[in-house]
């Protein structure tokens, strides 16, 4: 009796229940799209993600040899610009001082559209563009843009943050966009590393992303300032380029030592 029962397939869902899915399925599909379009739906999540953020920094005490951004030492290179690497910077809002004002540049993707509405609750500027092109020269009509407003932001005696490399190009290897910036402002470029001892990376992501979590250590790196020449011919800006990638990484690692402890 019992192998006849194994033997019999397993019972088909009636036509009613099937009906029921297929009635869900429609009508999810009728209400994502508005709901992604929902300014009131899309600052109810960047408020989440600013909640989880700042629980990051209260829950991770940062370890001994971090630096600070509010220290003295580094006043004089103020205004300057704080370069960080994609998918390793979703902490800088919550370790910033909130009396400094900043202003950030963000990709002008729809995805980079809460990280910009996150920004926001801390008080952050974002200005939209992508300005991490391996051409300095051949900069599109939005990141020349955005460029311009960074200048005037440093101008202003702002601090201003960007992503060193380029979306979806080869990770922790910075484009010249950064550094085009640096020329034109005359003003430092400052490589940051922030992380914590509990994290989960996301392997397949391009960049390799960094989710920091709660209940553990953080640490912060900055690198010593990067000066770019305002007369800097292609070759210099190169060399500047591959100092910035050189900084950056090795700010990073120094991070993960400060958390880790020596491997």
């Amino acid at each position: 009796m019992e192998q006849d029962l194994a033997k019999e397939p397993a019972t088909e869902p009636t036509p009613a229940r099937r009906g029921r899915s297929r009635t869900t399925k429609a009508f999810w599909r009728r209400i994502r799209e508005p709901l992604a379009q929902s300014r009131f739906v899309k600052n109810a999540i960047a408020s989440l993600f600013a909640q989880f953020v700042r629980l990051v920094r209260l829950t991770n005490r940062v370890v001994d040899g971090s630096a600070r951004f509010s220290s003295s030492a580094y006043a004089e290179f103020e205004p300057g610009i704080i370069a960080l690497w994609h998918g390793q910077h979703l902490l800088t809002p919550a370790y910033y001082p909130r009396r400094k004002p900043l202003v950030a540049m963000v990709s002008r993707s729809a995805d980079a559209e809460l990280n910009a509405l996150m920004l926001g609750k801390f008080g952050i500027e974002a200005v939209r563009g992508s300005g991490g092109r391996d051409n300095a020269r051949h900069l599109d009509k939005g990141g020349a843009k955005a460029l311009i407003a960074l200048k005037k932001s440093l101008a202003a005696g702002k601090n201003v943050a960007m992503i060193a490399d380029i979306p979806h190009g080869t990770p922790r290897d910075a484009g010249l966009g950064i550094v085009l910036l640096a020329r034109l402002s005359g003003r430092p470029l400052l490589p940051v590393a922030i992380t914590t001892s509990r994290r989960k990376v996301l392997e397949k992501s391009w960049d390799k992303t960094t989710i920091n979590l709660p209940f553990g250590r953080s640490s912060i790196v900055i690198g010593a300032p990067i000066f770019v020449p305002t007369g800097a011919d292609e070759a210099e800006m190169e060399r500047k380029r591959q100092e910035i990638t050189v900084a950056l990484n090795a700010a990073t690692a120094e991070a993960y030592r400060l958390v880790d402890g020596p491997r």
